[in-house]
């Protein structure tokens, strides 16, 4: 229960990392007194600065807490440069390299067709995770899991927007990229289990952060000049390093706490409680900037909240089982 609960609240941390890009893209009216946001265009030049932003703020704050929440992590990533821990140290940089690449590919998506339906491709990615488990570590989902995986699904499809984009060529690429994303994410959460047997969550998530930070920084080396000329005004700096702190710190919290979970209930279960984001990001964003909902969201957030805490359920009493046969 204690995996379930840690992996629900780093939805709850992306899911409020979600509603503070929009923000930054898009003007908001927060919490019905004040109105912020749209410091920025929607555009992929800028989606690397926001996440090179985001990333150069929280490679130091997870350095100076690393000792605090788990005191040999210096020590671990030291031992890393030896010789028999090159494995180890590759699948942390791998995990970085797909942290990037998962961002990436969604931000491509998101710039060839509508939002709503790059989001809800991304959000396939729990059944890519399944199989990557049960290819890798003989995982094999029971199907109480595929139905619960099926729900959720179906909840958080039913809590994004209905657009009809017409079919052309870009619109196909955009679809393969935002199915390619949520591909990246299983691999990722799959890299992360496999790491986990031999290297805590926090050594491995600083890794990953600082190879995110060095690609996201080459990136936007290679897009610069579409970042400082296509806004034909100087960049709002202060509400952009305010509105990256913010990030950095959800950022920071959701990824530990999603890699802690994967240390406990395994890289499947946590993509299944990971996959209610959409319907969470829909009703953090009604508390926060007031977005409405309609009567098919509503339903699809009641499917999603029936659905993980059947999940819970199914835990705790997995939980209470073993407990007993001990």
């Amino acid at each position: 229960m204690v995996g379930f609960l840690t992996v629900l609240l780093a939805s709850f941390f992306f899911c409020f990392q979600n509603v503070i890009v929009r923000t930054l893209f898009h003007e908001q009216t927060v919490l019905s007194v004040f109105h912020t946001g749209g410091f920025v265009a929607p555009t992929l030049p800028n989606s690397f600065l926001l996440m090179f932003m985001r990333m150069l703020l929280v490679v130091p704050l997870m350095a100076a807490l690393a000792g605090k929440l788990y005191p040999p992590t210096w020590k671990a990533i030291g031992q890393l440069r030896e010789p028999a821990k090159y494995p180890l140290l590759q699948r942390a940089i791998a995990g970085g390299g797909l942290m990037f690449l998962y961002l990436a590919l969604l931000y491509v998506s998101m710039g060839l067709i509508p939002v709503g339906i790059a989001i809800t491709l991304f959000f396939s990615y729990p059944v890519f995770t399944a199989l990557f488990s049960w290819r890798f570590f003989g995982d094999r989902p029971t199907v109480f899991r595929w139905s619960v995986m099926g729900l959720v699904l179906l909840g958080s499809t039913l809590t994004l927007p209905h657009v009809n984009p017409a079919m052309s060529h870009t619109s196909v690429i955009g679809i393969m990229m935002g199915i390619a994303s949520g591909i990246a994410y299983a691999l990722y959460t799959v890299v992360a289990q496999k790491s986990f047997e031999t290297l805590h969550p926090v050594p491995f998530t600083w890794i990953s952060f600082l190879t995110t930070l060095i690609l996201s920084g080459v990136s936007l080396l290679l897009w610069h000049e579409q970042v400082w000329h296509e806004q034909g005004a100087p960049l709002p700096w202060p509400p952009l390093w305010i509105g990256g702190l913010f990030s950095a710190i959800v950022t920071f919290a959701g990824h530990l706490l999603n890699n802690i979970g994967i240390r406990l209930i395994g890289a499947t279960t946590a993509s299944m409680i990971g996959a209610s984001n959409p319907a969470l990001t829909v009703v953090l964003a009604w508390l926060t900037i007031q977005e409405t909902l309609n009567v098919v969201q509503i339903t699809g957030v009641a499917i999603v909240t029936l659905s993980v805490a059947l999940l819970g359920r199914e835990r705790g009493m997995g939980s209470r089982e073993v407990e007993r046969r001990e």
